[in-house]
């Protein structure tokens, strides 16, 4: 029989609908519940692509007698942390606070307050590896809650409190300068691997902002070794098996430094941001193979993650069933030994694949299975036989079984895709990316937004879901639309933008400091109200509206979004030097405050030479606004005459213009010129 996860949208929770346990979604009725029994909240909280969330529910929430053991003890609630990132914001640092780590599948036992008192992430059936088991877990607490309930509430009420005293320190609202960046580039440096690129060590994550703010700071200042770490990453990961070699796409992240072999799931996030950072890299150095991995993950996105409805679904799983053993085995559907190439390609063929490919008898990865690579060699191999194998191997892997998509619409994830398919569609002369942008854009508009331009956080099957938006939905999605407004010309989406950047400056900027939070303060209180301007797996909240703030300002000469945009990168002069790992988005956007931004105003027509010439300017953070004589779309285009009768770019840059520009070539140079 269902339990009350049966009619969520989530398709996380809909996993879950059938467990033996009786898990509520989050609401207050669940805790209303849990204080009239009086017991503890279970509270488990893991996404649809996670391995280890499968894991966990297979091994224990589809366990009857475990089950049996939570109902009785516990208020069960189940949370999808894509879809309600605040709540998953909010007890992740309780739970990193107290184990000095977190992750996913998270478990955090609450009191009936939502006070959290015991905290874990993964819990085997059995005790293993020093970690006791789920149910010696739910034993614990049971027995603790029963026996000494004051003691627990104690402890709650303190942890408590001393989450709600980790308000962020804020005490600068001016940006950071060019000694402030210089310092940030120099910590990358010291954090670079110059062996295999990207930074750091295992796991090793794919560092598109960070990858970003290196391009914007070469494109600003001339600095040579900030375009080579970015180069040299750029190709690293994609030569990778972190890189889908036949299908195009990212995969989350490496479980080793080398870019080698992938945790397999893929999300539009990260592909949306990989394509974005692809594309700029080709603006600034002409790349052909940046070019080459921006339109395959484009086109892996539209391919492989476009919704029934225009919109993007949030991730593909990194698990699938492997036919041979029957059960759902993570990366089955990428793998390959050099048997299987020989049975798809013939021998001879199957030898040249797996040395292009990199593909060895002992294997990669599991079992003697490999992941695909491109390694260097000095083998030359010939373009029509490589390309004939890829679409052999392609065809033979369509037929295995495919992994599961969450077909969940996120609002900010989808504002990244919007941004990246308008630009590569752009730079490509691919129409076909750009349609797909404005597609996902009318679906943001009619779908998620409602009379008053607030936004829902989350779609499926053309149903908003109830979860309100929080600040990266509107920064991100205003970011896609000024994105459409540049590419098409189109004002309404310039319009749109400004609704949207109008809800962060009324319900999510501190108005006396000018810091944000990253929900809104008429949103539900949760026992602290989250706040993080650090980028994780996607630019934070913060940062992103900071830009989507300074490009609005650029298109409108709105002081009120320049002065919040730079209040809000002080931030930035704070962190950026400390962590620049950790905040490549406000560095980014610092850059694009450094260098102006410059606006740009082509008189002429839309997708014709002087726009693309301006779209591909590497400027950082430049604005452009195009269309024809006498347009009124934009207001950059205001009182902007042909020159001569024919097209002209107006180049301005803090309230001072150069002369107009008529030739493309020129224009390229005015705006790919290093200002230090």
């Amino acid at each position: 029989m269902p339990n009350r996860l049966a009619h969520e949208t989530s398709p996380y929770l809909l996993q879950h609908a059938d467990n033996p346990v009786d898990w509520w979604p989050w609401s207050a009725e669940a805790f209303e519940e849990a204080k009239r029994r009086g017991v503890p909240v279970l509270l488990s909280v893991g996404y649809a692509s996670c391995h280890w969330c499968h894991v966990m529910a297979h091994e224990s929430f589809e366990d009857e007698a475990t089950a049996a053991v939570v109902n009785e003890h516990f208020v069960p609630v189940k949370v999808d942390r894509e879809e309600r990132p605040d709540v998953d914001a909010v007890y992740m640092e309780a739970v990193q606070a107290a184990t000095g780590q977190g992750g996913w599948p998270m478990t955090v036992f609450l009191t009936p307050d939502a006070e959290p008192f015991y905290f874990g992430t993964y819990f085997p059936p059995e005790p293993r590896h020093g970690m006791p088991s789920f149910t010696q877990v739910l034993q614990g607490v049971g027995d603790a809650w029963t026996d000494r309930r004051g003691e627990v509430t104690e402890v709650a009420a303190k942890i408590t409190a001393d989450l709600a005293g980790r308000e962020l320190p804020y005490g600068d609202t001016r940006p950071p300068g060019d000694e402030e960046l210089g310092q940030a580039l120099l910590g990358l440096v010291r954090e670079y691997d110059a062996t295999h690129g990207g930074f750091g060590g295992a796991p090793k994550f794919p560092p598109s902002m960070v990858i970003e703010f290196l391009l914007r700071h070469h494109a600003r200042t001339g600095t040579e070794g900030a375009l080579q770490m970015a180069v040299d990453t750029c190709e690293r990961m994609a030569r990778g098996g972190i890189y889908d070699q036949l299908g195009g796409g990212f995969a989350r992240y490496s479980v080793d430094r080398e870019f080698t072999v992938p945790h397999f799931e893929k999300m539009l996030y990260d592909n949306a941001l990989l394509c974005r950072a692809y594309a700029h890299l080709w603006r600034s150095t002409g790349s052909e193979f940046a070019r080459r991995v921006a339109l395959e993950t484009a086109d892996f996105m539209v391919r492989e993650l476009r919704t029934n409805e225009g919109g993007f679904a949030s991730a593909l799983d990194a698990d699938s069933l492997d036919p041979a053993s029957g059960k759902h085995v993570e990366g089955a559907f990428y793998v390959w030994t050099p048997e299987q190439l020989a049975e798809v390609l013939g021998e001879e063929d199957g030898a040249v694949a797996a040395r292009f490919f990199g593909v060895t008898e002992e294997g990669t990865f599991e079992e003697g299975a490999s992941v695909l690579q491109l390694p260097q060699s000095d083998e030359v191999f010939e373009a029509e036989r490589m390309e004939s194998i890829r679409q052999r191997l392609t065809a033979a892997r369509a037929e295995r079984p495919a992994p599961g998509r969450d077909d969940k619409v996120v609002a900010a994830w989808n504002g990244l895709a919007i941004a990246a398919l308008a630009e590569t569609g752009a730079y490509f002369g691919r129409q076909d990316l750009v349609d797909a942008a404005v597609c996902a854009g009318d679906l943001l508009v009619r779908l998620h937004m409602d009379p008053q331009a607030r936004l829902a956080r989350t779609s499926k099957d053309g149903r908003a879901g109830a979860n309100a938006g929080v600040l990266e939905d509107y920064a991100d999605v205003a970011e896609g639309f000024l994105t459409l407004a540049s590419v098409t010309g189109e004002g309404v989406w310039l319009e749109f933008a400004g609704f949207l950047l109008d809800h962060v400056l009324d319900r999510f900027v501190d108005r006396e400091s000018g810091a944000l939070y990253d929900t809104a303060v008429d949103a539900e209180q949760l026992i602290r109200r989250p706040q993080d301007p650090t980028d994780n797996a996607t630019p934070s909240g913060w940062t992103a509206a900071a830009g989507a703030l300074l490009s609005y300002a650029a298109h409108t000469g709105s002081e009120p979004h320049r002065t919040a945009a730079e209040r809000a990168s002080g931030v930035v002069k704070a962190l950026g030097p400390r962590a620049p790992r950790f905040i490549g988005n406000g560095l980014a956007v610092a850059e694009a405050l450094l260098d102006g931004p410059r606006e740009v105003a082509v008189v002429g027509e839309i997708g014709g030479r002087m726009h693309h010439a301006a779209l591909t300017g590497t400027a950082p953070g430049a604005v452009v606004a195009a269309g024809p004589e006498g347009s009124t779309e934009l207001p950059l285009l205001a009182d902007r005459p042909l020159v001569d009768g024919g097209e002209a770019a107006y180049v301005c840059r803090h309230f001072v213009c150069d002369a107009p520009v008529t030739d493309a070539d020129r224009l390229a140079g005015v705006l790919g010129e290093p200002r230090s």
